[in-house]
């Protein structure tokens, strides 16, 4: 027997998503409701809710979801073109937010903080991209910078740059951070080279290069915790 269909507008106030979020604010709201406010409607035959929860369990999680590409929003039925741009943006903003939380005025104390500060910036990406954390005398992070984005196999490093930033900014440390899309954390002879470039240089203009990182979407690799340094 078909399934009998009950459009939101039907549904009894406090069940609905924007009225949901309007009498007992937004924390009340699951993530597939809060998808549902982006999209708006669903399809023929599921709500906006119902939608957006296969939607999420198709994607198993929102960091997942977060990597659809519009093509491959737009194949989930109801799901057209400005809404799957609507899903995207709304992720992205709330990746950037995260990222800007957590980069304000933090000592860095560990490698592993390094990683909580970088990786919902350029852990979950499908290419490689080079940052660069600039540090102040008592190592608390002043600036962050992408000096590069390069397709899957690597990056290009611009040494002038780097330092450029780094005496513009007053930095007197420098922590380096980039991505592997491949998901493998051991250093390439590339990773190796560059550190060590920037390494001499920085030792030259007394600004200390204190850290190299390679962050996956789970793990990361240091070059000081490994000895390399």
């Amino acid at each position: 027997m078909e399934a009998i269909h009950f459009p939101i507008r039907n549904w009894s106030e406090d069940d609905r998503p924007r009225e949901k979020l309007m009498l007992k604010g937004k924390s009340a709201l699951s993530d597939s409701e809060l998808i549902a406010i982006l999209i708006g409607s669903g399809n023929r035959n599921e709500s906006a809710v119902d939608l957006s929860k296969r939607i999420l369990t198709t994607a198993d999680n929102l960091s997942a979801l977060g990597k659809m590409s519009i093509p491959q929003l737009m194949n989930f039925k109801g799901i057209g073109e400005a809404k799957a741009i609507s899903i995207v943006a709304a992720l992205e903003l709330g990746r950037r937010r995260r990222s800007e939380d957590s980069v304000e005025l933090i000592k860095i104390t560990s490698s592993k903080l390094v990683f909580e500060i970088m990786q919902p910036i350029i852990g979950d990406l499908p290419h490689e991209e080079f940052w660069v954390l600039f540090l102040n005398n008592s190592n608390k992070v002043i600036f962050k910078s992408q000096l590069s984005k390069g397709g899957i196999a690597g990056t290009i490093v611009d040494v002038r740059l780097v330092f450029k930033l780094a005496l513009e900014k007053g930095a007197t440390g420098l922590i380096l951070c980039h991505n592997h899309p491949s998901g493998a954390l051991s250093p390439s002879d590339a990773d190796k080279k560059i550190t060590k470039t920037l390494k001499l240089a920085g030792d030259s203009l007394d600004v200390k290069v204190l850290d190299h990182l390679i962050i996956t979407e789970t793990k990361y690799y240091s070059f000081v915790d490994e000895g390399i340094f």
